[in-house]
């Protein structure tokens, strides 16, 4: 069984958003990375008061090599766990043969995949200005509230949009529906780790029956595809109360599920 843990955050977060999931997973014994996008390292007060105008050289495809780069640097291949756009790049990391067990929790947009209204809704703030795609872009507290952490207690929405929340790169909204994405992801495939989907009965930002339609593709794969849907959880499901049963849930069906062998360094 491998030690090491690679998590994948998604846009609007940085890899702080994974500091209380890397603290409980470290105390099992595991080796912890949660590497930033390229251009989104830094502090979310900081970053939100001077946003990192080089996020807008990096869509999808950049940050799915990044992440293939890093892993196949490691001393053993990780389990896979990534949120929103991040459990899309865990996908495509799979679709590369890469990590020996991939769970994706609510999933953005993914190719091939239709994106129902609330998604489109929810992505209006981005894609409402043509020119966005070559911007970095804000996320508004009342957007935060309403729809990306509607799970969230209401007297913590402003301490979490403080400490976690980022400005994100338009590109990544824009490639993945102009351009593919980091490209098609091979449905079939003979060489993708198992996989867990899990969605969130609440979720305004990449509802469940996206991530059920996902599950419809994924498990023609050869290997284990399996579908979990929380119903009372929304997007923010990471960080909200009761974060701790998803964590422990998500790396109990890795550890079970795993693949043997190295495939980090897969051709």
């Amino acid at each position: 069984m491998t030690k090491t843990i690679l998590l994948v955050h998604g846009a609007w977060l940085n890899s702080k958003s994974w500091e209380l999931w890397k603290a409980r997973y470290e105390a099992k014994g595991y080796t912890v990375l949660a590497p930033d996008w390229p251009g989104d390292e830094g502090d979310p007060v900081e970053l939100k008061a001077h946003p990192n105008k080089a996020l807008t050289h990096f869509g999808p495809k950049e940050i799915v090599d990044h992440y293939e780069n890093l892993i196949r640097a490691l001393p053993e291949a990780p389990i896979l766990i990534g949120h929103s756009a991040g459990g899309v790049f865990v996908q495509h990391l799979a679709d590369r043969g890469l990590g020996v067990a991939a769970v994706a929790i609510d999933p953005a947009p993914t190719p091939g995949v239709g994106i129902p209204l609330d998604g489109l809704l929810s992505a209006l703030p981005v894609l409402s200005d043509p020119f966005s795609g070559a911007k970095v872009v804000s996320m508004s507290k009342d957007f935060f509230g309403a729809r990306f952490a509607n799970g969230l207690p209401r007297d913590q929405v402003d301490a979490h949009f403080e400490r976690y929340i980022v400005p994100t790169a338009g590109k990544v909204y824009w490639d993945g529906v102009t351009s593919g994405g980091a490209g098609p992801i091979d449905w079939d495939s003979k060489i993708r780790a198992p996989m867990l989907l899990i969605g969130g009965g609440k979720d305004l930002i990449a509802p469940a029956s996206m991530t059920e339609a996902i599950f419809k593709k994924q498990k023609h794969a050869a290997s284990l595809t399996e579908l979990k849907i929380l119903e009372d959880r929304s997007h923010y499901t990471c960080l909200e109360p009761g974060w701790e049963e998803v964590a422990d849930f998500a790396l109990a069906w890795a550890e079970k599920n795993q693949r043997a062998g190295d495939f980090a360094k897969a051709a």
